[in-house]
């Protein structure tokens, strides 16, 4: 029993000093909750690229840095790890923190885990003072939110200055394309294709005045060939008048065969006169193709070939009577023949009035169908370079879009930019809050001091039983007349009991109260020592 007992004792006494000697860890956690942005981002779209929990996770990494935990740790109000700061590393200490004291961890819900956005965020920090504990995790989150807002302000203002630049070149851009577009718009002004159209009506236009003008000038060509042929029938007529008042003997002679003839000639001269005024009103409103004009013409060519086939005898019996002896006779002045001759020379002096009045005209028109014939001539070269310059001025317009596009677009960014930079300043964008403020631990987490008495005790018993089965093991005596016959199987004929000095017994007896004794007191000062321990450092803590 007593190899039982003793080990227990041990070990328990062992547990309780080691428990209370143990220092006390508090720990203080806090839960800070993402607050979306609030105002949607389909009014004011975002320009942050990274989820919040990435953003966290950067943040933890800047914030959980070396530096940043050793300006932590040597912060004059906290002072944390005073004894390991002694006797090890700053950067052994600053990683059993990380490792041990000091956790971040991401809580998200089924609803931001499938949004990819985290909900909440946990800060738990493990120190022996409390108090300290708190004030660290207070701490965390102050650098949490000045981290948040930095990096918020830090991303605007790069990109406020990245769009900036960009607006500037596009601007430059677009500008460049207009001056290059206009100075090639002003150098083949009459060529663009936009103008292609306008180019083919105004050519078509000319083309048609051009094609009126070769109709009037045909006409004038026909009518100044008609007031010729007018007025050489004209001159005919006044020669024959002049013929008459030579032959004024025979022609007073109604019935005569001079009287005759020139009637004839005179009929001829009228229809022929009638014929070609009819011809030249039916050249006015058809062509040269038209059958009843072609009909006419043969008919008056017929007449023409008749009268001067007429006219012809007629001069020849005027040589053959002129040839003949006459008799000189007054004649009497036919004022009839000088009326119908001066009739015919106004009638001539019209007619040649018609014929200068139409150069003129076909003049004028000459010019203006020149002038038409270069305008023309002018367009189809347009609509020629047209063809060469389409390229180039096609890229041209496409540049100038591309540029006007980008622009567009980097002015939107820009202003999209502005507008979030503007929603940070106002603490309307997507911001952290505190849930949970850092709790101040009462009661601490660790050691467990039931656990470790317990684990004490139970392990002191087990090493009780083990030991005092091994000084079993190791005694070989026969205790009682039981274990002789037991283990020789021979009868027991007498025993003699063993004699002991009894102030001997009593010395052993007294020796083993006196340690028992001994041990129960150093047990009891040591559990008592550690209580005290433990009861100082809480109430300092």
């Amino acid at each position: 029993m007593g190899w039982i007992i003793g080990p227990m004792f041990a070990g328990t006494v062992a547990s309780i000093v080691v428990a209370y000697l143990l220092p006390n860890t508090y720990v203080s956690k806090a839960v800070m909750q993402i607050v979306p942005a609030q105002i949607s981002e389909q009014l004011v779209p975002t320009t942050i690229n990274q989820q919040m929990t990435e953003r966290i996770q950067q943040m933890e990494g800047n914030i959980l840095s070396r530096t940043s935990l050793s300006n932590l740790i040597q912060a004059p109000d906290l002072n944390l790890y005073p004894k390991e700061r002694a006797s090890k590393p700053l950067e052994d200490v600053i990683e059993a923190m990380k490792a041990r004291d000091l956790k971040i961890e991401i809580q998200s819900s089924p609803q931001s885990f499938m949004s990819k956005h985290a909900s909440s965020f946990s800060i738990t920090f493990a120190y022996s003072n409390r108090f300290k504990a708190q004030n660290t995790v207070q701490k965390l989150i102050t650098r949490f939110i000045d981290e948040n807002q930095n990096s918020q302000r830090s991303q605007q203002n790069l990109l406020k200055d990245f769009f900036g630049d960009e607006l500037a070149g596009a601007k430059a851009n677009v500008e460049k394309a207009n001056d290059e577009l206009a100075k090639f718009r002003t150098e083949n002004q009459g060529r663009l294709p936009e103008q292609t159209q306008g180019n083919i009506t105004a050519l078509t236009s000319v083309q048609a005045q051009v094609t009126r003008l070769n109709d009037e000038l045909n006409r004038l060509a026909q009518n100044k060939m008609l007031l010729e042929q007018h007025i050489t029938t004209l001159k005919q007529n006044k020669d024959l008048a002049i013929l008459m008042e030579k032959d004024a003997g025979d022609m007073s002679i109604p019935g005569s065969p001079g009287v005759k003839k020139n009637e004839e000639l005179l009929a001829r001269n009228k229809q022929i006169e009638m014929m070609e005024s009819q011809l030249a009103q039916l050249l006015q409103s058809f062509r040269e193709t038209y059958p009843e004009i072609r009909d006419m013409r043969k008919r008056l060519q017929v007449i023409k070939r008749e009268r001067d086939e007429l006219a012809l005898r007629y001069e020849k019996e005027l040589e053959e009577q002129e040839k003949k002896p006459r008799e000189t006779v007054k004649r009497p002045t036919n004022f009839a023949a000088q009326k119908a001759q001066n009739d015919i020379q106004g009638q001539i002096d019209s007619s040649n009035t018609s014929i200068k009045i139409i150069e003129q005209d076909r003049e004028f028109k000459l010019k203006e169908l020149e002038k038409l014939t270069k305008e023309m001539e002018d367009y189809r070269n347009k609509l020629a370079q047209t063809s060469l310059i389409e390229a180039k001025y096609s890229d041209l317009i496409r540049d100038q879009k591309n540029a006007g596009e980008k622009f567009q677009e980097m002015l939107k960014k820009s202003e999209m930019t502005a507008q979030n930079s503007d929603l940070i300043q106002r603490k309307a964008g997507e911001s952290l809050e505190v849930l949970d403020p850092p709790s101040l631990p009462v009661n601490p987490s660790n050691p467990n001091r039931v656990m470790i008495i317990g684990a004490g005790i139970a392990m002191a018993f087990v090493l009780g039983l083990a030991m005092a089965g091994i000084q079993e093991a190791k005694d070989s005596s026969l205790k009682n007349l039981k274990d002789v016959r037991a283990y020789t199987n021979l009868p027991v004929l007498c025993s003699i009991p063993l004699l002991e000095n009894t102030m001997l017994v009593k010395r052993k007896k007294r020796i083993a109260y006196l340690a028992w004794s001994a041990a129960v007191i150093v047990g009891i000062i040591s559990v008592c020592a550690a209580l005290f321990y433990y009861n100082s450092v809480t109430l300092t803590a």
